[in-house]
């Protein structure tokens, strides 16, 4: 049976360890895994007959690294809570490993100033005795402060691999070994160069830690959502109990201004509650008896007592939280790439340093030596190993905040959508039916009408019935009851009311109840009408004498006009698909805006239809209901499911869309565009970077008179990771277009 569960990875310090991680747990039976950088995290898919968790942990020490679960539950009565106990000790074992990290980078940072001091003002004339207070100062910086790298390096070596650890150890042994050689039998000394290498990569990877945290904030603002109490009613009291205690049932008392303890139903009182972090609505969401409430919510105004339906890991709260950890640990095709580039490139990074010392070695030692540190500290694979995870951590947690689950692969596609189509029924539209026109015949009104109609459907389950019904409820306070009822299949119904006989239908079947000789051609033209424009028809009777007729359609639902106009405006091709005949699906295409329309396809022909148009080399999005529409959303480049409610988990599509909005399919493909741009930029940056910093640390333009120190290069190569988190990190700043 497959399993998933998520490691949380203590130890990294590049792209090069997350890829050797990821191909030794690779290597074990019955795991797929994905190893992130950015977020330390790895996700890990096994068959639990063949392998358990602890084996896999094990794995990992074997590589080198420190793993330990991040998705443990605790239970607390009936209830079981996500991201407890174990979450709790990856946010202090995070919080004190940068604490830790922060004293090692200040007391790398004194001992490295004295180093540099004695370097440049000798603390002795006797400069055997000087050098030794050098290396004796370098000592615990190289080797103490500096261990995990010679750890690291100890064991890629035994892995048969190489990491950043591997380029540090090598290129500031190197400087610290040759210094004391240099001591006792003459010679420059480069103490300073492999202390200040140590510190300043230290710094890097310190800063670099605390940009990388700021890139998961939206994780972070989401679990912050979670309530600590709940009040409850029992036995007639108020008894306030922590949120674990909750149990499917219980009626939760939720006051102004207190968060919404689980999702549940409205059984009591009416407010407005907040719903912006989990929906991306600003406006706060009327509640009233009946309606829907979710956990982590903001109650506004007036007092609720909802009764609890989903708790703990069920609630859409923790399921939105699982998805976008998902997304973020996850990873896109075109970090795939730049993990493979990164495989590569210590090794050859490593080949370069030495081909640099064998060339330079005729020009002396110490010069030779210099451009082989340099090569082997400016190339450290950082900023390459950041450009993807970053942005689409950001990029996932942006959109979460306007209400759209986006996996990385999605994330990558959507922007270069040619073609988006759209489901009808429950997508574009309601996809409930609704009243849209009212005709009256003889000496009667709509109301009267309405009545005679909802008399006779209230005992019908049909559609049709439930919106004649709805409409005559919105406007009266009581519905009278009909004396007998009979549902004719294909037809209408029949029934009895004040010992008069009511027919709602088609035509001919109210004909058969009439007892006059009316010419019916009006009515047909009326018929005709509301059928051209896609409308159900229903003709209504009373006594034997035919008084209205009901137009029933499902009707558009709200901005599903504007978001087809962007989706155009943006030069998307947008194809509506229905099952409906071509005249009810041409009716409600026109109202939207849509020319391209595919009518009487079957819900499991939908994935064909998909299919065809990518065989015209288009790049399909499908957006549907995520149910009906599974097999397509499945077969488009892009699944984009709608409207989820609260069964965020049972969706099929690679974005899930929480609010029921059609413009949000535009803001997910802008989110795309925006994150993608990100990315190259970073890609390109840290590219660039290593292109022209190795030919430079290598000697090449040094007959000009630019070389690059180690020292230098180590700050570069710190520079360049922090500026391509940053980078990313500029993406929060993104406001989605405006539709008018």
């Amino acid at each position: 049976m497959k399993e998933k569960t998520v490691l949380k990875i203590k130890g990294m310090h590049c792209a090069s360890c997350a890829v050797n991680i990821e191909k030794s747990l690779n290597k074990l039976p019955g795991v797929k895994a994905n190893v992130n950088y950015a977020t330390e995290k790895a996700a890990i898919e096994y068959d639990e007959e063949k392998i358990d968790v602890e084996k896999i942990k094990q794995a990992v020490k074997k590589t080198g690294y420190e793993a330990f679960e991040t998705d443990g539950e605790e239970t607390g009565g009936e209830n079981k809570i996500s991201h407890s106990v174990h979450e709790h000790e990856v946010m202090v074992a995070e919080e004190k490993e940068l604490a830790y990290m922060k004293k090692m980078v200040i007391l790398s940072a004194v001992i490295t100033a004295f180093v540099m001091t004695g370097s440049v003002f000798p603390f002795t004339q006797n400069m055997l005795l000087n050098n030794i207070i050098l290396l004796l100062l370098t000592v615990p910086v190289q080797f103490w402060i500096g261990f995990d790298f010679y750890r690291g390096f100890f064991y890629a070596l035994k892995n048969k691999t190489a990491d950043m650890n591997t380029l540090i150890a090598i290129g500031t042994s190197a400087a610290f070994f040759y210094s004391i050689y240099a001591t006792f039998y003459g010679g420059d000394t480069y103490f300073d160069t492999a202390a200040v290498i140590v510190t300043l990569i230290l710094l890097g990877h310190w800063l670099e830690t605390i940009a990388k945290g700021k890139t998961s904030q939206a994780i972070k603002r989401l679990m912050d959502l979670r309530p600590k109490t709940a009040r409850i009613l029992t036995n007639g009291k108020e008894v306030e109990i922590t949120v674990e205690n909750v149990k499917i049932g219980d009626i939760v008392i939720v006051k102004p201004g207190e968060r919404i303890a689980a999702d549940g139903v409205v059984v009591d009182g009416y407010s407005s509650v907040d719903e912006s972090m989990i929906s991306g609505e600003s406006m706060p969401v009327s509640k009233k008896k009946g309606e829907e409430v979710i956990g982590g919510t903001i109650n506004k105004y007036g007092t609720l007592k909802i009764k609890a339906t989903k708790i703990g890991k069920e609630t859409m709260l923790a399921q939105i939280i699982k998805m976008v950890e998902e997304a973020q640990t996850s990873k896109a095709p075109i970090q795939r790439l730049a993990d493979k580039v990164s495989s590569y490139f210590v090794p050859a990074v490593v080949a370069v340093a030495v081909i640099t010392f064998i060339a330079w070695y005729p020009a002396g030692l110490p010069r030779a030596l210099t451009f082989f540190v340099a090569v082997l500290i400016v190339a450290c694979p950082c900023a390459l190993g950041l450009a993807t995870p970053t942005a689409i951590m950001v990029g996932t947690g942006l959109a979460a905040e306007h209400g759209i689950l986006i996996k990385p692969d999605a994330l990558e596609v959507a922007h270069k959508l040619t073609t988006v189509v759209f489901d009808k029924t429950g997508t574009l539209t309601a996809g409930e039916p609704a009243v849209t026109d009212i005709f009256v015949v003889g000496k009667n009104s709509e109301s009267r009408v309405m009545e005679i109609a909802a008399i006779a459907e209230k005992n019908s389950e049909h559609p049709i019935a439930e919106a004649i019904v709805k409409w005559y409820k919105e406007k009266a306070e009581k519905l009278p009851e009909a004396d007998s009822f009979i549902a004719v299949p294909g037809k209408g119904v029949r029934a009895r009311y004040s010992g008069r006989q009511i027919f709602v239908g088609n035509l001919d079947f109210v004909k058969e109840s009439c007892n006059d000789d009316k010419n019916y051609e009006d009515i047909e033209k009326i018929l005709g009408k509301l059928e051209s424009t896609g409308k159900t028809a229903v003709v209504v009777s009373y006594d034997r004498k035919i008084i209205g007729i009901i137009g029933v359609a499902d009707t558009l639902k709200k901005y599903s006009s504007q978001a087809v106009a962007a989706l155009k405006n943006s030069g998307k091709e947008v194809v509506m698909i229905t099952g409906d005949n071509m005249i009810t699906a041409q009716a409600i295409a026109k109202q939207v805006g849509i020319t391209q329309v595919m009518a009487k396809v079957l819900p499991e022909n939908k994935a064909d239809k998909v299919k065809e148009l990518q065989k015209q080399g288009k790049v399909v999005a499908m957006v549907g209901d995520g149910i009906n529409d599974s097999v397509a959303l499945a077969q488009a480049d892009a699944g984009i499911a709608i409207g989820s409610g609260t069964d965020i988990a049972k969706e099929t599509g690679n974005i899930i869309l929480i609010k029921d909005d059609l413009r949000d399919v535009v803001t997910a493909i802008d989110i795309s565009r925006f994150t993608m741009s990100k990315i190259r930029q970073n890609l390109f940056w840290a590219f660039f970077y290593n292109a022209a910093g190795i030919p430079i640390a290598a000697g090449a333009l040094y007959a000009y008179g630019i070389f690059l120190n180690p020292m230098i290069a180590a700050a570069a190569m710190a520079f360049s990771s922090i500026s391509v988190v940053g980078n990313a990190l500029l993406m929060r700043f993104y406001k989605p277009k405006a539709m008018k």
